[in-house]
């Protein structure tokens, strides 16, 4: 998975390149809608009267995490603008709320103006066709829409008084737009045209002004909002106009702490966990809080999320395997995360055939993912399928029961799931041999008996 820093919600699914771009936009499943396609929306910067977008040469970058949360820990820096930035970007960990925090560290020694340059590349639902934006004043946001998905952004600065909330420039136009009229380019020389509206395929960029005291610092904020419609954005931008935007940000670390520091380990479990070297049991937490971003509330665990693979193959692995998944929940289960793997098993159940096998790969949503198992093979008609994606989940199932004892658990899936799928399994067998009968391999390139 070649993104560095995904936040996400089990709904809200946001990823940032090696070069703080935010290349991935997924809602309302992880993994399903992608609606930037992998197109950059960009952070640009014009201070002294130079601009310079944040992901090019000039900027040394660090990219981290806060300890044991799902906030980032942005360090950018240019000596050239004597300017440094720390960037903490959030997704609430209950609200479609995509929040960021950038500390803005003057080391001139003279008071400067900084211009921030928000651009969005949406392809919302994962093509351009039939995408709109607009400018709304009453706000002082933008907005972009297609359908039920909406996205609000929106940004503000805390003065001495108050909060001040709305953006300071935008423009929106087509992305096939002339140079001087492109979005990303229009933020060059620190003014922006104030474009209010376009259709069809659009991009935007919105601007936000601070004034950052010699060799001091000053913070602004940055969120997106996202729902089925202009109701739900902008009751969104209400509770962080009414909250403040750092309220959601501290309550989601607040949340991801608790999340990784469960108590309901066993006393063996936490004396090997005391054993382990320091950084060792810091990875240990990283990789459980990691590993959340990419599983789906509705019970899906996805085998990557990133969006580069489209370029070469035109798909993704933005699925859910029953194999992967099962090997991921059984993790979990070690790792005291039961309730996430009775949602990947309850998905399970969801999606069995009557015949008792579950087939190639799933989208989030549950429906059928795409195939290249074929359902003709040398004449015949083979079950494109591979046996170890039903057996392991049965596996896993089994491990569940034997750390947890959850006894109303696994009899709501014994006869739809459990039965089914072992009634299958005894069936799918050579008679003369008892062996399997021949089934695609894990690396699904050869067809055949496999230990």
């Amino acid at each position: 998975m070649p993104r560095d820093i995904p936040v996400g919600n089990g709904s809200l699914l946001i990823n940032f390149d090696s070069r703080y771009r935010l290349r991935d936009l997924y809602w309302p499943h992880v993994g399903q809608e992608n609606h930037t396609a992998g197109h950059p929306c960009r952070l640009g910067v014009w201070i002294d009267g130079q601009f310079s977008w944040v992901d090019g040469k000039a900027w040394s970058r660090t990219l981290a995490y806060e300890p044991d949360t799902l906030s980032t820990q942005v360090t950018l820096y240019n000596p050239a603008l004597n300017l440094r930035l720390i960037c903490q970007d959030v997704v609430d960990f209950e609200e479609n709320l995509y929040v960021r925090r950038i500390t803005a560290m003057n080391m001139a020694e003279e008071e400067r103006e900084l211009r921030l340059f928000f651009t969005h590349d949406f392809h919302i639902s994962g093509h351009e066709l039939g995408d709109a934006a607009y400018y709304e004043p009453e706000r002082r946001a933008v907005f972009h829409y297609k359908g039920k998905r909406w996205f609000m952004m929106n940004v503000g600065q805390a003065t001495i008084a108050e909060w001040e909330i709305g953006i300071d420039q935008w423009t929106v136009d087509i992305k096939e737009a002339p140079v001087e009229k492109c979005p990303w380019r229009d933020a060059k020389d620190g003014q922006l045209s104030g474009h209010a509206a376009a259709q069809g395929s659009v991009d935007s960029a919105i601007a936000l002004h601070l004034t950052v005291p010699g060799r001091d610092e000053a913070t602004g904020w940055y969120w997106i909002a996202v729902g089925e419609n202009f109701r739900q954005v902008t009751r969104l931008d209400r509770a962080v106009r009414r909250k403040g935007p750092e309220h959601f940000r501290e309550r989601t670390c607040n949340d991801w702490r608790l999340w990784v520091a469960k108590e309901n380990r066993s006393r063996e479990f936490e004396r090997h966990m005391d054993e382990l070297p320091h950084d060792v049991r810091n990875l240990y937490r990283r990789s459980l809080l990691i590993l959340r971003t990419q599983i789906d509330d509705d019970g899906a665990i996805v085998a990557a999320s990133d969006s580069d693979i489209t370029h070469n193959h035109r798909d993704t692995y933005a699925y859910m395997w029953p194999r992967d998944g099962a090997l991921v929940a059984a993790a979990l289960i070690d790792a005291g995360y039961p309730e996430i793997a009775r949602r990947f098993f309850d998905f399970c159940h969801r999606v069995i055939t009557d015949e008792g096998y579950l087939l190639h790969k799933y989208n989030p949503d549950g429906s059928l993912a795409s195939s290249w198992h074929a359902w003709y093979y040398e004449g015949e008609k083979p079950l494109p399928v591979q046996e170890d994606e039903t057996g392991l989940v049965l596996w896993a199932l089994w491990r569940h029961f034997q750390h947890f004892r959850d006894i109303e658990f696994v009899k709501a899936h014994y006869r739809g799931l459990i039965v089914r799928a072992a009634n299958w399994m005894s069936a799918y067998r050579d008679r003369e041999t008892g062996l399997p009968l021949p089934s695609w391999g894990p690396w699904e390139e050869r067809r055949g008996v496999f230990a």
